[in-house]
């Protein structure tokens, strides 16, 4: 089989109607006019009337935004014209334009009401001038919003309002009664996280650990992470994870930990992890270059545009670009990537919103390490190689292409109802020519490593419907919430290979000196290894009713339908599998202790469907998972601070073991059985916010234990116990400007034993204990131009990246630097 085409060049915004299926466009087109034909065509104004306010002291930028969120208005100011300032605690009953007044009062700001009754300007006080002289407005930015829904872009915070991660439903993180860890867009650039994995490393009850120097393993609570959402919509990930792209494109990553089956009805009861897209949001131009150069020739550019499309800003796109190319630690490997992401919003009524978009990152890696080194040498000793050992040839490539196109409808009922229709789709290629090396190497000959030599191609595609709608009801004297939706979703999988060309394969020779100078295979082409097609269609509800006024109960449910269809291929026979009708409850209650803190409880249930066979030839029933979970959690500061504690505790049933003796009928495979499995059960807590003005923290604990039916270690890669820190200082009076920050990574010795082949002996090769500390500083230049300093792994410190029956090396110690201009 030739190769297939690869794909075509990035083409954004125009290209969505070719990415999206045509049978998907006219979903959309159909659901879009039933919402429209509900819409009216006018929406209530903020009001003036009085709101009480209880504000602290704080700077005036985070003052604004506060202000912004409690009385419904839109403030917007000039780029850095609130910088250095300070606002005053602020109590009592007001206006929107009276507080303003007082916020800005004695700094020499004022604050102009817009046309639209929704808007304030904040902008320097005028100082008297001939009337003859114009006045010429400055650039402004937005800054905050009553119905930000959880942005936190612009904010400078570490935490976030809203959520809705969890449930589907807007609820602050102290509403949700389940473990939420929010990375805001501030915590990430503070990090200088490029790829969405380097945020993943500082959440709280997240263990990622690679299995070469292309994949990861990300796991919470003791089980294997599977459930992806890209603006809260279930997604599958890939070969190489959609944790490895690049952060640039989102606002904030979102994780829930623990199982959240009234969203996602298949996968492992650990976490969710919700990416958020960046959002076209200003109505002026507005934008940021970044350029960046640091360690192995690292150097990227990044530049993130947003522009009104009319002049009245009811229609707005943003374009993020992104380029850029590194070596690394390891001999022989370099990479480089080129993203990009494009949206429009229109407000096609003031109460009616449509948004667009697409994206597209390509990968090109070559001379990657895949294959990992291993633990013993020949004679049974361990080996201890530099980190820059690799077991890569120099024509190694991995390749990856990752596009994805969507397109949201949101309109808002006189009654307060909001009805939602999403479309997505989202395809990935990846091609990989190289080669695998197994053996023990002679510590002095350095022979014994021999090479498998591989070729692969996949390109799995997935297509998504999701219709929602949710709002407010009153029963019992009460307001109660509840959320109706159906998500339907298609996926397709499955990869291609290639054979060796000829029956010589050359020998590693003598793997001390090995310098990646190994002949280049030559293969066939390509056949299909496997084919398959998943189809699922999830209907849920969720509802918040106000049982009393301290005490709220979350009732969810979803049904799912399931279908495995999959093809006859050389490694997969034809099969299909259906599971119908599966229902998954959620429960959830919240009891208001003060008016800053809560107690909560939930429990959630969770299947995954399995493909292995038991010894009559049918494929085992799904594994049943289930959850759950109590703890307390404070909002602190006017929600600027946030902080949880929890206990929990997680079962899941059915796992596949195997069938000792058995076989598949037919076969010389395995076959299994179901047994009951796995419990795993700890603590965590966490902090995150605004400590103290100008002191951002976030922090978490975790601790647990998980184990089969057997008492064996789950998952023994990965830490029972991590802690987990990055907090930033921000200076005030003559050191304003400058901002220094750090972070701490410290884990626990991950259980993992392994048999030594030559002893005979059970050796622990898991990673011991070991801390990790990174340092950086930044420094306001003026007004637009900034300059960022990170250091990772301050001390140099040798560990782990990966330890499994082959082990990678962690990162040495490294630095970026960012130069910052915004415009």
């Amino acid at each position: 089989m030739p190769l297939p085409p690869r794909p075509h060049r990035p083409v954004l915004l125009c290209a969505l109607l070719a990415c999206l299926p045509r049978g998907a466009w006219r979903a959309t087109a159909l659901s879009s006019a039933a919402l429209l034909a509900m819409a009216a065509h006018a929406q209530t104004a903020v009001s003036a009337a009085p709101v009480a306010l209880d504000l602290p002291a704080a700077p005036l930028e985070q003052a604004l935004h506060a202000l912004a969120r409690r009385t419904g208005v839109q403030v917007v100011f000039a780029s850095g014209v609130a910088a250095g300032r300070q606002a005053p605690a602020l109590r009592g009953s007001f206006t929107p334009g009276q507080a303003l007044d007082r916020l800005l009062a004695g700094s020499g700001l004022a604050a102009r009401a817009a046309d639209d009754g929704q808007t304030y300007v904040v902008e320097r006080a005028p100082a008297a001038a001939p009337a003859s002289q114009t006045a010429t407005l400055p650039e402004v930015k937005v800054t905050g919003s009553a119905l930000s829904d959880g942005v936190t872009e612009g904010t400078g915070s570490y935490t976030t309002d809203i959520t809705r991660t969890a449930t589907g439903l807007a609820l602050s993180p102290r509403e949700t009664p389940q473990s939420v860890s929010v990375v805001t867009r501030q915590q990430m650039d503070d990090q200088a996280a490029t790829a969405v994995q380097d945020a993943l490393q500082s959440t709280t009850g997240l263990s990622i650990e690679a299995q070469d120097r292309g994949r990861n393993e990300v796991s919470a609570r003791g089980f294997t992470v599977s459930n992806f959402q890209l603006d809260g919509l279930p997604t599958e990930t890939g070969n190489i994870g959609i944790e490895t792209t690049s952060a640039a494109i989102y606002d904030r990553v979102e994780v829930v930990r623990g199982a959240t089956g009234l969203l996602n009805g298949t996968g492992d009861p650990s976490a969710t992890i919700n990416l958020v897209r960046k959002r076209a949001d200003s109505k002026t131009f507005t934008g940021a270059v970044t350029a960046e150069a640091g360690s192995w020739h690292h150097g990227a550019v990044t530049a993130d545009i947003s522009t009104p499309l009319n002049a009245s800003g009811s229609v707005r796109a943003r374009l993020v670009a992104r380029g850029m190319k590194e070596d690394s630690f390891m001999d022989l490997e370099s990479r480089k990537t080129t993203t990009l992401y494009g949206t429009v919003e229109a407000d096609l009524t003031p109460a009616t919103r449509l948004t667009v978009g697409a994206s597209q990152e390509v990968g090109k890696r070559r001379g990657i390490y895949w294959g990992s080194l291993t633990f013993w040498h020949a004679d049974g000793t361990r080996t201890d190689w530099p980190r820059s050992k690799t077991t890569a040839a120099r024509w190694h490539q991995w390749d990856t292409d990752e596009r994805s196109a969507f397109a949201r409808l949101e309109h808002t009922l006189d009654n307060r109802w909001k009805l939602r229709a999403d479309l997505g789709h989202h395809k990935k290629a990846e091609e990989s020519n190289m080669m695998w090396m197994s053996g023990l190497p002679d510590r002095v000959t350095g022979l014994g490593y021999v090479p498998e030599l591989y070729s692969y191609y996949t390109k799995p595609t997935q297509s998504q419907l999701a219709l929602s709608a949710n709002g407010p009801f009153r029963l019992w004297g009460r307001d109660h919430e509840l959320l109706l939706g159906v998500i339907r979703t298609e996926h397709k999988s499955g990869w291609y290979t290639r054979d060796l060309l000829g029956s010589d394969i050359a020998p590693v020779g003598n793997f001390n000196l090995w310098d990646g100078s190994y002949p280049q295979p030559t293969f066939g082409d390509l056949y299909a290894g496997s084919q398959v097609k998943d189809v699922r269609t999830n209907a849920y509800v969720a509802t918040r009713l106000q049982i009393a006024d301290a005490l709220k109960l979350i009732l969810g449910a979803q049904l799912t339908n399931w279908t495995r269809d999959v093809g006859a291929a050389a490694w997969t026979p034809q099969s299909y599998t259906a599971h119908k009708r599966v229902f998954t409850p959620y429960v959830g209650l919240v009891h208001d202790l003060t008016r800053e803190v809560s107690l909560y409880a939930s429990y959630t249930k969770i299947f995954k469907p399995q493909t292995a066979q038991d010894r009559n030839g049918r494929y085992l029933d799904p594994v049943d998972g289930r959850g759950m979970e109590i703890g307390v959690k404070g909002e602190f500061l006017d929600g600027r601070l946030n902080a949880s504690a929890a206990v929990f505790r997680i079962q899941q049933d059915n796992l596949a073991v195997a069938d000792e003796g058995y076989f598949i009928p037919g076969t010389a495979s395995q076959a299994y059985r179901g047994a009951r499995g796995a419990r795993s059960q700890g603590v965590e807590l966490e902090v995150a916010g605004e400590v103290a003005p100008g002191w951002q923290l976030g922090a978490g604990w975790t601790q647990y234990s998980a184990r089969d039916a057997d008492g064996e270690n789950i998952n023994p890669f990965h830490p029972r116990q991590h802690f987990k820190l990055f907090t930033k200082y921000q200076f005030r009076g003559d050191l304003a400007g400058l901002a220094v920050g750090g972070g701490l990574v410290w884990r626990d010795t991950a259980p993992y034993d392994l048999t030594n082949p030559v002893t005979g002996l059970s050796e622990r090769v898991g990673q011991p204990a070991y801390a990790l500390v990174d340092l950086m500083a930044s420094y306001q230049i003026n007004r637009r131009t900034s300059v960022q300093l990170n250091i990772k792994n301050v001390f140099d410190k040798k560990y782990y990246d990966a330890a499994w029956e082959t082990y990678t090396y962690g990162a040495p110690r490294s630095f970026t630097v960012q130069l910052k201009h915004t415009f």
